[in-house]
């Protein structure tokens, strides 16, 4: 096959070559945006009086016919054009004839591929932003639903104090809004223009490449052409905000594995959420869970390697920066359907109340609110602190709890106990009294709540700004 590149060669590519080289088979997902690039190119050369009106009126509608074919399915993509620009460029001079070899002056596909790559992130960084705004909607209505049920909160995975289930759920409503954070941040990096820097060094010829960004809604130009060809530091913060993000689901997931099994029985998931067994009858095993668990790996491997990839990489373009893509685009894949099935698992899921209470009623949950109360009777609380401890290993070794203790028994530890200390260490008191800015208790859940829907309408609100500037 002639290579539109081919005038320097004597010799044709060895066939191994063109499969090692070639990354038509990933990066043809890219064709909206190669072809929307190509569009506003060539306005622009018309504009600059580059080439006449007329041949970019020709090129626009082949380009135009091309991506009608592609979407019919009536595009074969070759090999041997090694990728969705040269395989685009091939068939618009094949339609319209020698004008479509005008669509590639004044560009590379050096700033070619790096214009399509932020185009396609833009893009995609929308889906996935109103993807996690709707797990952030999951959350609140979860915790809204259940946002009276007391649960053990845990540290080292021990029991440590009563929490609200809503306020344990609540907690990774205020991560992904961490999250929505840092996707704006990438797209702020990633709605910056390359194209005209061309191979590396800009073009000899008087190119307006602010309106090529006008034209394609990018905010910003970049004021380096060796930097705008081998930038993929908007990729590196994407993937960086994808691990964060999976780390996030992964933690969840862990604890939803856990409250699912029959030593916690905290939730149930729904059945469509749940696989089974081939051998064991009896199992309904959390494999949404699960894989989102493991895939959490995956998003990691593919930051790590691109890292990898870059970091020894001189300016400008080297080959090497095609690796960005297949990575990029598993971890788009990864974090659409992970975001996408957790809201659904989310909306399905039982709460066990009774279960998650009365395992409150037979352990020391309620011994930092007993320390306390001795503190707020005038004892320093490194004292209570032992007091209570002394307390709780009696309690063990009578195989009681605190509230099981008489009053006497109570005195026995220290004389500043009164009547009114088992009412203070009961687990509805427990949870009742955290009531300090971000606390457990209800009133402060509520507020939790209400500073939620703030942060996801502001949420919608920035979407909606990105929306307009995508294509």
């Amino acid at each position: 096959m002639s290579k539109l590149w081919g005038g320097r060669f004597a010799k044709s590519t060895d066939i191994m070559v063109e499969e090692f080289t070639s990354s038509i088979s990933f990066d043809n997902r890219l064709y909206k945006e190669d072809i929307a690039g190509s569009i506003a190119h060539a306005k622009m050369l018309a504009k600059c009086d580059i080439i006449a009106s007329d041949e970019a009126e020709l090129i626009i509608n082949g380009l135009k016919g091309i991506q009608t074919d592609i979407e019919a399915g009536n595009f074969t993509f070759e090999i041997g054009l090694e990728d969705i620009h040269m395989n685009i460029e091939k068939r618009l001079t094949e339609r319209i004839g020698p004008v479509g070899g005008k669509l590639h002056t004044a560009r590379s596909r050096n700033d070619q591929v790096a214009l399509d790559t932020h185009m396609y992130v833009k893009r995609e960084l929308v889906k996935i932003g109103e993807l996690l705004a709707d797990l952030e909607q999951a959350i609140l209505e979860t915790a809204q639903k259940n946002k009276d049920v007391i649960m053990p909160g845990y540290t080292h995975l021990q029991r440590a104090q009563p929490i609200l289930f809503a306020h344990h759920m609540l907690a990774y409503f205020f991560m992904l809004i961490r999250d929505f954070g840092r996707l704006k941040g990438v797209w702020e990096r990633a709605d910056i223009m390359p194209l005209g820097a061309g191979a590396l060094a800009g073009t000899t010829f008087p190119i307006d490449r602010h309106f090529v960004a006008q034209e394609l809604n990018f905010g910003a130009v970049y004021d380096n052409s060796l930097d705008a060809v081998s930038d993929r530091d908007y990729i590196l913060e994407f993937m960086s905000f994808a691990s964060i993000l999976m780390m996030h689901l992964s933690r969840l997931s862990e604890e939803f594995i856990l409250w699912s099994s029959a030593e916690f029985q905290f939730i149930e998931l729904d059945d469509a959420h749940c696989t089974g067994s081939s051998i064991m009858p009896q199992k309904k095993n959390p494999d949404v869970s699960e894989l989102v668990r493991g895939k959490t790996g995956r998003v990691y491997g593919n930051l790590m390697a691109l890292l990898t990839v870059a970091k020894g990489l001189p300016l400008a373009y080297n080959k090497d920066l095609q690796e960005d893509k297949e990575g990029l685009f598993d971890t788009i894949d990864t974090v659409k359907f992970s975001l996408s099935i957790y809201a659904a698992m989310l909306r399905g899921i039982k709460v066990n109340s009774s279960r998650m209470l009365n395992t409150l009623r037979h352990d020391f949950s309620n011994a930092t609110d007993m320390a306390d109360y001795l503190v707020k009777q005038g004892l320093p609380f490194r004292q209570a602190h032992e007091v209570v401890g002394k307390s709780v290993r009696y309690c063990i070794e009578q195989g009681k709890t605190l509230t099981d203790m008489s009053i006497d028994e109570f005195k026995t530890f220290s004389p500043l106990f009164s009547d009114d200390i088992l009412e203070a260490i009961t687990i509805e008191t427990c949870v009742a009294a955290r009531n300090s800015y971000g606390g457990t208790s209800s009133e402060q859940v509520e507020l939790a709540i209400g500073r939620g829907k703030t942060e996801l309408s502001n949420q919608h609100s920035a979407l909606d700004t990105y929306r307009k500037n995508i294509l």
